[in-house]
């Protein structure tokens, strides 16, 4: 049995990583074309918060984002810029 202060080990399951990378563009995009607010500054409000009202309902983009985990949106996040700093050396 875990406890408190052992590390937890996320793992995605099967396609959720590509799951997560599909709704983080598709959240990106209806922010963006809303046009209200800043779409990073959004996200990045609905990440750390989980407040849905911080993503547009614009192309069902609010009920998209929640069928996602928020750990599993931040796994995504961290994986694609590690990839990209790994391509840069």
């Amino acid at each position: 049995m875990a406890g408190v202060g052992d590390t937890r080990v996320f793992r995605p399951q099967g396609d959720r990583q590509l799951q997560a990378r599909e709704v983080l563009l598709r959240v990106y995009r209806a922010l963006r074309e809303k046009g209200t607010h800043d779409p990073v500054q959004q996200m990045v409000g609905y990440l750390l918060s989980g407040e849905p009202a911080y993503i547009t309902s614009y192309q069902d983009a609010r009920n998209l984002v929640r069928q996602v985990e928020r750990h599993e949106l931040l796994e995504e996040l961290v994986r694609a810029y590690v990839a990209a700093a790994d391509r840069e050396k």
